[in-house]
């Protein structure tokens, strides 16, 4: 019998946590599995959220830089590394190469979803708030999450209504591809975020966390209005 060689090692420690869980929401969104089986790929515009993914997979890889499609400007940040052990991982969880329309459902522990889906929400989620001149001092407050994959959605909404009890609506939409928003509402949008951010110390993207908590001042100041009058 020849030698066996030796046992590849990971850079990616594999036990879920909420940070690791945090990280494999975001990979979900804007990451990417080479089609090599080994390559882990990661971009952003965002120079902190490129920092939030070493953090939350305790990995210290180059942060490089890319221009995205024809344009010669590199705005964007990329971290790439080779993990065949991780790589195996993530597609025994769901992921898989060129993910975007064949997403479906992922094995995320009930304990971490949360924490995963903070990783979603500031991967591929937003928020947004407006004054509905319909109504006299109405404030409207929306979280959504969008997707290209409708089977991804529809998990999605689904496991956040058994584990948050919230039902949220779903929509698509067509720009060049149509791709699906799953939008949260006024109340229910108020208990994801609370949600997402139980563990109190886990990393997330500082701007977005800040809009919101901004829009949620908001939100309580119209409500101590309404119990007044």
């Amino acid at each position: 019998m020849g030698e066996r060689g030796a046992r590849p090692k990971g850079k990616v420690k594999i036990k879920w946590s909420p940070n690791f869980a945090y990280g494999i929401g975001l990979l979900v969104t804007d990451g990417n599995l080479s089609s090599d089986g080994r390559h882990i790929n990661f971009t952003s515009k965002d120079f902190e959220q490129v920092k939030n993914f070493q953090r939350a997979f305790d990995i210290a890889v180059r942060i490089g830089r890319k221009a995205n499609g024809s344009q010669k400007s590199k705005k964007y940040f990329v971290v790439q590394f080779g993990d065949v052990l991780f790589y195996n991982f993530l597609l025994s969880i769901g992921l898989k190469p060129a993910k975007s329309l064949t997403l479906k459902d992922l094995v995320i522990p009930d304990e971490y979803f949360s924490d995963f889906l903070r990783g979603c929400f500031d991967g591929d989620g937003c928020s947004y708030s407006y004054w509905d001149k319909r109504w006299r001092s109405s404030f409207m407050f929306y979280i959504s999450f969008a997707s290209a994959s409708h089977k991804y959605s529809i998990w999605l909404r689904s496991s956040i209504l058994r584990l948050a009890g919230l039902g949220g609506h779903m929509t698509n939409a067509k720009s060049k591809n149509t791709y699906y928003q799953l939008k949260y509402a006024k109340n229910e949008a108020v208990k994801l975020f609370v949600f997402m951010n139980r563990y109190k110390r886990g990393v997330r993207l500082t701007r977005k966390y800040l809009k919101i908590k901004k829009t949620l001042s908001i939100v309580e100041r119209q409500r101590r209005v309404y119990l007044t009058k």
